[in-house]
């Protein structure tokens, strides 16, 4: 996935209210949208090189976004609204090889009128949801974790994806690391215990769990290897 437009390095200032991040660019103090819910944790002291995209839309109220984070050399893909894109390329190229042999791929399918996974897939006549998850935590070195923060409606999806397939459904879960230098995955069970347990139960039920990292720089973003989960 390439960005759109070449990105702007600055410095990192604060973040607050969720969605707002004051970052340096050229001596100059811009504010910028925060496109991530999460708590970030880990990946906001003042001072990290971070990678905005500016906005010309006279619309906008905030002319910049925020893209990319380095964290201890690392660059991190803090855009939410990027995984699935970067997913959805991965999947078109056969990059995933669970799910390499396909025959169609519909982003943001409903499985009920309450709930819609990032994907459905077609496989001759198998039906599969697919539903993905950002990853940028990495609580210990070359560990990425998830959740960073209680995640109600993850815990949701988790159910979810077992109630598909109970109804004949095939089910995977896709925990796409945007970080770089990281080779193995786990669920943050201190962080959110009741994710842990569901997670536990979904994947006894028989949802696939996949994990895979990303090559980051300020032009692209693609998934490359599956990263070993503990």
């Amino acid at each position: 996935m390439k960005f759109e437009k070449r990105l702007l390095k600055g410095k990192l200032i604060k973040r607050y209210k969720r969605f707002f991040i004051d970052v340096r660019i050229d001596n100059k103090d811009v504010t910028a949208h925060c496109p991530n819910t999460g708590s970030m944790l880990g990946l906001l002291e003042k001072g990290n090189d971070v990678w905005v995209k500016k906005n010309d839309d006279p619309k906008r109220k905030l002319k910049y976004t925020l893209e990319l984070i380095k964290v201890n050399k690392s660059l991190v893909g803090i855009n939410t609204h990027r995984a699935n894109k970067i997913v959805f390329e991965a999947l078109n190229n056969k990059k995933i090889k669970e799910l390499n042999n396909v025959d169609k791929i519909l982003p943001e399918s409903f499985f009920d009128k309450e709930t819609r996974f990032d994907f459905l897939l077609l496989k001759g006549k198998a039906k599969i949801f697919l539903e993905v998850k950002n990853v940028t935590l990495a609580p210990l070195k070359k560990i990425a974790a998830f959740p960073d923060a209680v995640t109600e409606r993850g815990n949701k999806h988790l159910n979810k994806l077992g109630e598909a397939m109970k109804k004949g459904f095939l089910s995977y879960i896709l925990f796409l690391v945007q970080r770089e230098n990281i080779n193995s995955f786990q669920i943050a069970k201190n962080i959110d215990p009741n994710y842990f347990e569901t997670f536990r139960k979904i994947k006894k039920m028989g949802v696939k769990i996949l994990c895979y990292g990303c090559t980051l720089s300020s032009k692209e973003i693609k998934v490359n290897n599956p990263i070993k989960i503990l």
